[in-house]
């Protein structure tokens, strides 16, 4: 986190005595911290407080006349890497999934492209009412990182989940919105996970068993190695990974938009995805009866998302998966050369292996190298992946240069 901006808002609430800590922890990160603290926040800590701990004057006011006459909003938005609210009222995430700028940190959230996060406390009655998780779904749905909240007593003298995370894990789930300077420092990486639908009528489909838990890993681990990474998610119910940009789609043809679209000046492609290889040529209107003995359907061929992104011209680095029940590596290798991939993943699957599970292993095979990785959770067979993927595009590129210096 050494030199990034941090817009730290404090809202509202009894848990507003532990922001201070947090603040210290992502400056001891060496980040930069700027307090935006709401009218409310200011009747639980004192802005001397945070002015103490951050180093820098707490902003609290949209109507500002010395920073606005430098429209200070837009400014600070502007100054933000990233931005976290903790505590986050019931109310301020009220506002913030109605859009509001009623303030200056609901307008600096609205006027910011930096990712935000957010890290509940309230009442756990509050918590569970159906309008906090209707507003929480909300803006989940809009790639807001929702840090907690956790579970345990809390000031009113009840308990249950409500209570606001440790400032230490904050700062460390926080690190992960930025990007990195790891083995994928300012790489663009596009990943596809989980399974495709296909629809026979109105209420029924065809999918697959792909649970998506690899695809979020490998995911995961593409940020943590400081690649700005976007996700393309088939229908499944897994949690965005930090700063991740998660578009959600159902059939094959969803995917293959999504991905064409987000593809130019991507560096890494990389597809788990479980997509349907054929779909129901015609699907019906309204929902099939049940008429008669047997019900056929005609099929017919989807298109092949990784495919597609392999034969262009200018193309990224493209990585496959295979999931296969028998002759894995051979079936994979043919995956590989059939579909002119730069690496291909294998796994066995079927049997109790893979799907829905929480590890695996896998061979993975470029034209010139196999590797192994053995039995292992899913994230951390990801992170393996992902350093093998990383060697492999820097040889590459300092073959590429070597070869111009040559010429």
């Amino acid at each position: 986190m050494h030199g990034k901006h941090i817009v730290v808002g404090v809202t509202g609430g009894i848990a507003a005595y532990k922001s201070p800590d947090l603040v210290r922890r992502v400056r001891e990160r060496g980040a930069e911290v700027q307090v935006v603290m709401t009218g409310a926040a200011r009747e639980f800590v004192t802005a001397t407080t945070f002015q103490a701990v951050s180093g820098r004057p707490v902003r609290s006011d949209l109507w500002d006349a010395q920073a606005e006459a430098a429209m200070g909003h837009i400014e600070l938005a502007r100054w933000a890497d990233a931005v976290i609210v903790a505590p986050a009222s019931a109310d301020f995430l009220a506002r913030l999934a109605a859009g509001m700028a009623d303030d200056l940190l609901t307008t600096l959230c609205l006027a910011t492209a930096a990712p935000i996060a957010v890290a509940p406390a309230m009442n756990h009655v509050m918590w569970a009412n159906a309008a906090t998780r209707a507003n929480v779904a909300v803006l989940a749905a809009r790639g807001v990182q929702i840090y907690g909240p956790g579970e345990g007593d809390q000031a009113c003298g009840e308990s249950g989940e409500g209570r606001m995370l440790e400032p230490l894990d904050l700062a460390e789930r926080l690190q992960l919105l930025l990007p990195g300077e790891g083995s994928l420092g300012g790489r663009r990486v596009l990943v596809t996970a989980g399974p495709t639908r296909e629809r026979i009528d109105p209420v029924r489909f065809i999918s697959n068993r792909s649970s998506g838990k690899m695809g979020f890993a490998v995911a995961q681990a593409a940020r943590e190695a400081g690649a700005n990474v976007v996700l393309v998610a088939g229908p499944v119910g897994l949690p965005t990974p930090a700063g991740v940009r998660r578009i959600d789609v159902e059939s094959a043809a969803d995917m293959l938009g999504a991905v064409l679209q987000e593809l130019p000046g991507t560096d890494l492609f990389i597809s788990t995805a479980a997509v349907a290889d054929y779909r129901p040529a015609r699907a019906a209107q309204q929902k099939i009866k049940k008429h008669d003995e047997r019900l056929d359907l005609a099929m017919e061929r989807t298109a092949d998302v990784l495919a597609t992104v392999a034969a262009r011209s200018e193309r990224p680095f493209v990585v496959g998966f295979a999931a296969e029940t028998e002759s894995v590596e051979q079936n994979a290798r043919t995956k590989l050369l059939k579909k002119n991939l730069d690496m291909i993943a294998a796994n066995e699957v079927g049997h109790d292996k893979a799907f829905d599970s929480e590890d695996n292993q896998l061979i993975v095979l470029t034209r010139g190298a196999r590797h192994e990785l053995g039995h292992a959770g899913k994230l951390t067979l990801a992170r393996g992946l992902i350093a093998l993927i990383a060697q492999e595009m820097a040889a590459r590129s300092g073959a590429r240069q070597r070869g111009s210096a040559l010429a």
